[in-house]
């Protein structure tokens, strides 16, 4: 039975026991329209693409409820501005913040540990700016061991334990808003490879573990609810930190699966000038294989519309 027959289903179950009947003939509304896209491309600049992107996928309301904590976790490891394409474009997640506090979002924070000088990534990245502009305080590189807390990964193939930022592991929602990047030891750098800037230790997961086969590890414990990738501008080579070819999509992908968020990147773009498979990606593959989403996106429902 399809989704949408059971809650139609259900909905006529409770008609039978005399409770508000009447859903029955919302439910044929709501539940007959069309299915909502796996992912969602918007072209257009950078905040309303994120919007247009997140509203083909059901709105921010279908992953921030009332009174929820949310964490956004951009690319912001670099003291770069916008142009160089290292970090996350400031107007994606200033359009984030809106959207979560449209959807009714008890606390919101912006949160990465951050590779470089702390003042200059936050400064020169302009994210710290867009966020004080909607709520000082709320955008943080937590560096400090303080911040964090060990954790166990019981579903991991090798990494098993490492430290998470506190707040991280008690978010209602995670939402990955990493920039489209190649990188030099993953391939490419986007939503599952981007929450390695929530955990205290990464060196481990160069040197003790296989860097892809730790990346999914990473994603059992802290898989995003929602994945924004900020295509407006890709770093084409020479990733994660730069210069390299920067390219200009103008573009912003959506999903609920960051694997088929992270698949229809690989796909739409050039890396190291020349066009890639998903499956030539390991972590998407070993992401993909585990059942942590899909990177068959050819199976899945693509929307692309401009902003």
């Amino acid at each position: 039975m399809k989704r949408r027959d059971f809650l139609k289903w259900q909905v006529a179950g409770l008609g039978l026991l005399g409770v508000n009947a009447p859903l029955l003939a919302v439910a044929e509304k709501v539940f007959d329209g069309p299915p909502l896209p796996d992912v969602a491309v918007a072209k257009g600049s950078p905040g309303p693409a994120t919007r247009a992107a997140v509203n083909q996928i059901g709105g921010m309301t279908r992953f921030v409820k009332p009174g929820q904590k949310v964490v956004i976790k951009p690319n912001m490891s670099f003291a770069r501005g916008p142009e160089s394409a290292v970090n996350t474009h400031p107007e994606v997640i200033g359009e984030l913040l809106v959207m979560c506090r449209e959807a009714g979002a008890g606390k919101i924070l912006v949160l990465d540990h951050v590779l470089q000088d702390p003042e200059l990534c936050l400064g020169r990245s302009g994210i710290r700016d867009i966020c004080n502009a909607f709520q000082p305080g709320i955008c943080h590189n937590l560096a400090a061991e303080s911040f964090f807390v060990e954790a166990d990964l019981p579903q991991a193939a090798e990494m098993r334990t490492n430290a998470f930022m506190r707040d991280v592991l008690e978010a209602d929602v995670i939402i990955a808003a990493p920039v489209a990047k190649s990188h030099s030891a993953a391939g490419v750098s986007l939503s599952l490879k981007g929450q390695m800037g929530l955990i205290y230790d990464r060196r481990v997961m160069h040197s003790r573990y296989d860097l892809s086969t730790s990346i999914v590890d990473l994603a059992e414990r802290v898989k995003p609810h929602l994945a924004v990738i900020d295509a407006t501008r890709v770093l084409a080579t020479n990733g994660p930190g730069g210069p390299g070819n920067v390219i200009q999509p103008g573009e912003v992908i959506a999903s609920a699966d960051p694997v088929a968020a992270d698949a229809t990147a690989v796909t739409s773009y050039e890396w190291y000038g020349r066009k890639i498979q998903p499956r030539q990606v390991q972590h998407l593959r070993l992401a993909h294989q585990r059942k942590l989403g899909r990177m068959d996106i050819e199976a899945l429902v693509t929307k692309r519309v401009t902003a």
